[in-house]
């Protein structure tokens, strides 16, 4: 018996990959999903490699995920590939204390943030358009 299966949330030409728990600020990590947002993916992986920010392999991994997922488990053409969405969220906040002068304690937080890319393929006729 058991329950239905939930219904697909994208669309059939659409895969995606989340990365959570990512030891980044969400604003920096925002700097990387607007990088990549929009562009082809093999265009997205460049700038991605070559990036000089410590995050950037990570999310070159959660956008390779993605990329896999679209060939492997939805047969998307990779060539047709591009970045519909690259967004960010918050995870949770380490608190940590600081002693300070006298006798104070100063806040230390640790931010971590979630990404979710989302590929879509598109057609090469509307590509060129």
């Amino acid at each position: 018996m058991g329950k239905e299966k939930t219904p697909r949330a994208l669309k059939d030409n659409e895969a995606k990959a989340v990365a959570r728990m990512l030891r980044v600020s969400p604003q920096k990590l925002n700097l990387l999903a607007q990088l990549i947002r929009g562009k082809k993916v093999d265009r997205a992986l460049a700038d991605l490699e070559f990036s000089r920010k410590r995050i950037s392999v990570e999310v070159r991994k959660a956008l390779q995920s993605a990329i896999a997922n679209a060939e492997n488990n939805h047969s998307l053409d990779v060539d047709d590939l591009v970045v519909a969405e690259a967004y960010v969220g918050k995870a949770l906040i380490m608190k940590r204390f600081s002693p300070r002068a006298r006798g104070r304690a100063g806040r230390i937080e640790k931010p971590f943030s979630n990404i979710t890319i989302v590929v879509r393929e598109v057609q090469a006729e509307a590509a060129k358009a």
